[in-house]
């Protein structure tokens, strides 16, 4: 194992502080998405269809098997996982081959050592593209509750109809059947709408609260804090601009539509991101860790307790990893982070 010692400027306190990057796996075919398991093990999705059972002390790792066939083409294929300590149940989103093009859906499994026993698709997405962009693909779990984020699938009037869950974030009952959502014409599953390609999705841990990000187009990335039945936007509110030129929509929210509480211009490409609440780093207690793709690197943006808002960012690690694909926080306080390379890597930054 690989290991990279630097230190790193905290804008705050203008104080140094030492950080090792220890590289766990570097042999992953564009890994996407992680969950922890215990203190010692992680279970990561490989883009391509794979699902790693990686122990961080030895770098060893194991396929769990059997995993359901992806549609793994451009953004396509296994994305994320989440695992319930709770009901040792494996939750996994992933793009699924359909007769009319690909559609986002999500298998559950129980967990035994390296065996999926039980699987089977819980949520089969009603819209289904042959584009193999913006599949969305964030999981959190929430007691009985399963949250999922779904892109537009590069379709931008999706977000704005209610009636197919592209472009939205939704909700699965896990233990009792979903009521009906109390919105008209939306369906049962629908807890949020207009959304872009939500590739960031998590819950506050002090609060509850579920907060996403989301790629913009060029520029207008954004953070949300997600609640039900709201609308956010896109593409009717939009912060970033055509790819040619010019204005999408509108650059703020009227009524009928919530507005982001951070945005990126230019866009920083998120992926991935957590709320740190341990003690390693106990300055960032309370932060959100956010991935970046394109700047190669960790944001991590400080959120004011009165108001419960970022009010400044911090760029860490630049270029130490590649693309920032995931992070997420080890039961030790150490952060865990994806690179996203056809020879991507799991990495550990810890002091």
């Amino acid at each position: 194992m690989k290991l990279i010692t630097f230190l790193s400027a905290l804008l705050i306190s203008q104080a140094s502080f030492a950080f090792t990057i220890e590289k766990i796996r570097g042999d992953i075919s564009h890994p996407w998405g992680m969950s922890v398991l215990n203190d010692e093990e992680v279970l990561v999705t490989a883009r391509a269809g794979a699902l790693l059972r990686i122990n961080l002390k030895t770098g060893q790792q194991r396929a769990v098997l059997p995993t359901p066939f992806a549609a793994s083409f451009r953004q396509g294929g296994l994305l994320d996982v989440a695992y319930d300590s709770d009901t040792n149940q494996v939750h996994l989103c992933y793009s699924k081959p359909l007769e009319t093009g690909a559609g986002l859906a999500i298998a559950s499994a129980e967990l035994d050592g390296h065996q999926l026993s039980n699987l089977r698709d819980i949520f089969i997405s009603n819209h289904r593209s042959s584009s193999g962009s913006h599949f969305g693909c964030r999981l959190v779990i929430d007691g009985d509750y399963l949250f999922a984020s779904l892109g537009d699938r590069g379709d931008r009037t999706n977000a704005q109809t209610p009636s197919n869950h592209a472009g939205s974030i939704i909700r699965l009952n896990l233990v009792n059947p979903e009521p009906a959502n109390s919105q008209s014409g939306w369906l049962p599953q629908i807890y949020s709408i207009g959304h872009r390609n939500p590739q960031g999705l998590t819950l506050q841990p002090n609060t509850g609260l579920l907060w996403a990000h989301e790629h913009g187009p060029r520029g207008g990335d954004e953070i949300n804090l997600i609640e039900q039945n709201r609308n956010y936007g896109w593409p009717t509110v939009s912060y970033g601009k055509e790819y040619i030129g010019g204005d999408i929509g509108l650059n703020s929210s009227p009524n009928g539509y919530t507005d982001p509480l951070w945005i990126w211009d230019p866009s920083i490409a998120p992926s991935g991101m957590t709320f740190y609440t341990g003690d390693m780093f106990p300055e960032w207690r309370g932060d959100l860790l956010v991935g970046a793709l394109k700047f190669t690197s960790i944001y991590r943006l400080v959120i004011d307790p009165a108001t419960n808002k970022p009010i400044s960012e911090e760029r860490l690690f630049n270029d130490e990893m590649g693309r920032v694909r995931d992070v997420e926080q080890a039961n030790d306080g150490s952060i865990l982070v994806l690179s996203d390379a056809p020879n991507g890597g799991l990495y550990r930054i810890s002091r």
